[in-house]
């Protein structure tokens, strides 16, 4: 091998910062520090958990609610729109009254 040529590497753990899980290793950094690892990421783990990143669920939940909401309204305005017209009186019962509309 070249002299001089290749980084150095140090001994060095690993920390997970959401368990608190250590590993050593090697590497050309010191003190790595992730944010999830293999022993508590929910796809390993099997557990229904939400991952949150920078406030990302949040938002999403946020806009979900509003499409909801606004899904609702259209839904209610449409109803109102087929309602149908209330029947007008009888042109007929107006005229001959009850009993002679009722034979024609």
């Amino acid at each position: 091998m070249k002299p001089d040529i290749h980084p150095k590497t140090f001994e060095t753990n690993i920390t997970c910062s959401t368990c608190g899980t250590v590993w050593p290793t090697h590497s050309t950094r010191q003190g790595l520090r992730v944010d999830i690892c293999a022993r508590c990421h929910p796809f390993y783990t099997g557990e229904q958990r939400i991952v949150d990143t920078a406030g990302q669920v949040d938002r999403f939940m946020r806009r979900l609610q509003t499409s909801q909401s606004q899904q609702a309204a259209a839904a209610r305005r449409r109803e109102e729109q087929n309602k149908p017209a209330p029947k007008k009186p009888s042109l007929l019962r107006e005229i001959y009254g009850d009993e002679e509309a009722e034979t024609e």
